[in-house]
């Protein structure tokens, strides 16, 4: 029964060659009996070339800086192994994400610690390793400078600055607090080592970025009249992914209405990530650093920019396979059931839904075209790893594999779950070695 009459409007994912490869091969199916679930490949190729990207970025700009991987972003061990080997620095905000960078071998020195109102023993760590912490309340200021002189070591500071553009955030400090945090600064002594200023901010608004970017800078003059060191700023992430095409993009968020959906689901273009951003990635970061005349302020100033993209980084660096367990037919479309749940995809932790087209991998003749939504494996009527009824090719049948790509960033583990008992998707690494081959292998986090 052909039945995409009812199916939402496409939105292909770009392709990549390395990965289309991959999946034209025999591993996945491999892999699935292997692994008898559900599976995460990553391609820890993509995670250097988008880390170099970013660092060629700065140099153009003749912009002195560091990039720090926001671990956040997926789990996964061999991220921070590359980090450790490259230099490329990691963003922590938990006494775990501290223990399993410094465990895969990144310096104390190459990581930031954020977050809001850290725990005593982070904070411990954080001083006696080096770490940079962001600072994020007076009352955490208090606290680092109580650990540094406890551990006889010299805690290395940024000051958080609540965005004045953002003035709602739950993270920073005002500009009074600014102000006394300064004079501890001053007053700690040798204790602490203030080296500048950070800010969190919400989207992916490259001129803000940059004008809040320049407050900074200026902040840095002021603190240094104090005698603090203050010769760098982070601006965090926020540096878009394009995921998909810009004709594909505005004609779903055009055409996109509720028969679309399973069950009549409905949302409204603001509910959705910007899967089409005409700036993303590197590319962001110039466009950050063009803006406002800030590569020139950092350049004359001798400021340092500091940034912590996670999902940029991982662009392209993964997807996620799930078994077709079953697939029945209801009303012009089917429901296609498959071996894990949503909490592998965690776009529906917002809320929201995981736009970019899945896959179908089958070994059965050519069908119709089929439109169908996905479900997982669970005993809830909300367990719907994609609610909108998809084109696929044919009609799946169990044993088919459904592949969601791009999943690298912030959609594997941020909200997995042993539910039911069923076993978290393991990681699998693709090591390339040579001539488009790549020999796989477990993930140490997997």
């Amino acid at each position: 029964m052909a039945v995409t009459h009812v199916a939402a409007p496409p939105l292909p994912a770009h392709h990549d060659p390395h990965l289309d490869a991959v999946l034209a091969g025999g591993l996945p199916y491999e892999l699935s009996h292997a692994l008898g679930g559900p599976f995460h490949l990553l391609l820890p190729d993509r995670f250097d070339t988008n880390t170099a990207a970013f660092r060629a970025a700065l140099a153009e700009a003749g912009v002195e800086g560091q990039v720090y991987y926001a671990k956040k972003a997926n789990k996964a061990a061999v991220w921070i192994e590359r980090c450790a080997v490259s230099g490329t620095g990691v963003d922590v905000a938990s006494a775990g994400e501290l223990r399993d960078a410094l465990g895969h071998g990144v310096r104390g020195e190459h990581i930031v610690v954020t977050g809001p109102a850290k725990a005593d023993h982070l904070l411990r760590v954080a001083v006696l390793q080096g770490c940079l912490i962001a600072v994020d309340a007076l009352d955490e200021l208090d606290r680092i400078i109580t650990e540094a002189r406890a551990v006889r070591r010299q805690a290395r500071v940024l000051l958080r600055r609540l965005s004045p553009a953002q003035p709602h955030s739950r993270f920073g400090l005002d500009g009074a607090e600014v102000e006394a945090a300064l004079i501890q600064c001053q007053e700690a002594g040798d204790s602490l080592d203030m080296e500048g200023f950070s800010f969190h901010l919400s989207g992916y608004d490259p001129q803000l970025r940059a004008e809040l970017a320049v407050q900074l800078v200026d902040l840095c003059l002021t603190a240094r009249k104090l005698g603090l060191r203050a010769d760098r700023i982070s601006i965090g992430g926020g540096f878009a992914v394009d995921y998909t095409d810009a004709a594909h993009w505005e004609r779903f968020l055009r055409d996109q209405r509720p028969e679309h959906y399973h069950a009549g689901k409905s949302f409204t273009a603001a509910d959705f990530y910007p899967y089409h951003s005409p700036i993303a990635g590197a590319d962001a970061l110039r466009a950050v650093l063009a803006a406002h005349g800030l590569a020139g302020r950092l350049r004359e100033t001798e400021v340092r920019l500091l940034l912590e993209p996670g999902r940029a980084l991982l662009d392209q660096a993964g997807c996620t396979v799930f078994r077709v367990q079953g697939v029945k037919d209801r009303d012009g479309y089917g429901i296609v059931t498959v071996d894990g749940s949503s909490l592998s995809l965690s776009e529906q932790w917002f809320a929201s839904e995981y736009l970019p087209d899945p896959v179908l991998l089958s070994r059965g003749a050519p069908g119709e075209p089929y439109a169908a939504c996905v479900g997982g494996a669970t005993c809830l009527e909300s367990d719907m790893v994609t609610w909108r009824k998809v084109a696929l090719p044919a009609r799946p049948a169990p044993g088919d594999l459904l592949v969601y790509p791009n999943t690298a960033g912030y959609q594997m583990d941020s909200n997995e779950s042993p539910f039911h008992e069923l076993p978290l998707p393991p990681k699998v690494v693709l090591d390339p070695v040579g001539c488009g081959a790549a020999n796989w292998r477990l993930d140490r986090n997997h």
